[in-house]
């Protein structure tokens, strides 16, 4: 089991009034701590409902019911709690982190979408079929560099590119509005001008944009735009190993979810929040990011801003500057 036992104990205060059933007179409600057990020994180990009825002596559509009822109870309950939406001063912290960690100042956020497999739904024809051969919902998530998702948008068609998620996503509508209360621009350490503004960086998939950073075409590259590349995969690592954590802590996204198309996307969302709730409160085992069973989106190429590709550029001269040059960067680009 991946809780430590004080943060169960929390877990359960946090959530019992919200699985508290009521006793009838033919027989007592299953407890809240039972419930809550069943469901967190499901997503972290993928058993199935015929596995949990032994474990537990219940009848399988009850294990069914009380999964689905209790992954919508733990994102109702934990969502406001550990996945707000940052404030301006939150911006700031997690950039801070960025620039200590993954040498990328500036950056809020590493963004990424992953595939997780489901039953194919009724009905749906080739919309949720992947590039892949399998049918599957993306899962479109923010990270910072602490590996807690900032936000996640669960349920796009398995057929979608990053890019077409990520537009129609209420966060891409949010960045395209400039309603996110991103800091203002400051400058980067060691400069006085200009003043560059907070970004999120993302792989090829992803529009180029005055807050969005892609790397370069891999194609001619100079030295220059391969050292980008480089800060810019190190900082983008994060939702990768932010993704390996949250898949092999909870590996019913391992193997497709039993599911119905609704109750599954409640099971990752849920899983999200939990992953949230246990990085902040016990940590994590670097052995966890090492790998995932969270298939790769497909790449798409997008057209970018000329405004985006302006702040690139300044990223890029950066880079090579004595202000903001790693050591190690050269050596690196060569390997």
């Amino acid at each position: 089991m991946t809780f430590f036992l004080h943060s169960f104990d929390e877990l359960l205060g946090l959530m019992s009034v919200h699985l508290q059933r009521q006793d009838t007179f033919m027989r007592d409600s299953i407890p809240p701590v039972q419930r809550l057990v069943i469901t967190l020994r499901y997503l972290a180990t993928g058993q199935s409902l015929a596995s949990l009825h032994y474990a537990f002596l219940i009848g399988k559509s009850t294990a069914s019911l009380i999964i689905r009822e209790t992954c919508v109870a733990l994102w109702d309950v934990l969502n406001s709690a550990v996945m707000s939406q940052p404030t301006t001063a939150e911006w700031r912290d997690i950039a801070e982190v960025f620039g200590q960690t993954c040498h990328f100042p500036n950056c809020v956020g590493a963004i990424d979408g992953k595939h997780v497999r489901v039953l194919k739904p009724i009905r749906s024809g080739s919309r949720f079929y992947n590039y892949k051969k399998l049918f599957s919902v993306v899962l479109l998530a923010v990270s910072d560099a602490n590996y807690c998702f900032r936000y996640i948008d669960v349920g796009a068609y398995g057929s979608s590119s990053d890019s077409a998620v990520f537009g129609h996503s209420h966060f891409g509508r949010l960045l395209a509005s400039n309603a996110l209360e991103l800091p203002a621009p400051q400058n980067l350490p060691g400069t006085t001008y200009p003043a560059m503004p907070y970004v999120f960086v993302g792989d090829e998939a992803f529009a180029l944009g005055v807050n969005l950073m892609r790397p370069f075409s891999s194609r001619g590259l100079s030295v220059e735009r391969r050292v980008f590349n480089y800060r810019l995969t190190q900082a983008r690592g994060v939702v990768e190993c932010a993704f390996g954590i949250l898949a092999n802590k909870w590996r019913f996204l391992h193997t497709p979810i039993l599911f119905k198309l609704d109750p599954a996307i409640n099971a990752v969302k849920a899983a999200c929040v939990l992953h949230n709730f246990v990085r902040q409160r016990d940590g994590y085992n670097f052995e966890d990011t090492l790998s995932h069973a969270l298939g790769h989106t497909q790449l798409t190429g997008v057209r970018g801003t000329a405004h985006g590709a302006h702040v690139r550029e300044h990223f890029c001269r950066y880079f090579m500057s004595p202000e903001g040059a790693l050591p190690w960067q050269m050596e690196a680009i060569e390997n």
